[in-house]
């Protein structure tokens, strides 16, 4: 199973969607809330040198947005 992190905000409508995407195909992610995670929003910027939101990260391939096409071609669903 693939190893899912997304860099959210309770705020961003496309995080929410992501997330409500993956929650219906039962696929399991760690939520990452950078407006409250100093650290978390680092490492995001680190791997992407923008603060956009949502980024995932999926087995260390970076997705900046909600592709949901792109997502699901990943995952294989």
């Amino acid at each position: 199973m693939a190893k899912i992190k997304i860099y959210s905000t309770p705020t961003c409508p496309y995080c929410v969607a992501l997330k409500n995407f993956l929650k219906e195909k039962n696929i399991a992610f760690e939520d990452v809330d950078v407006a409250q995670d100093a650290q978390a929003r680092e490492e995001m910027v680190q791997k992407t040198n923008q603060m956009g939101v949502p980024v995932v990260d999926i087995d260390g391939e970076i997705i900046i947005g909600f592709d949901k096409e792109r997502i699901s071609k990943i995952l294989k669903i």
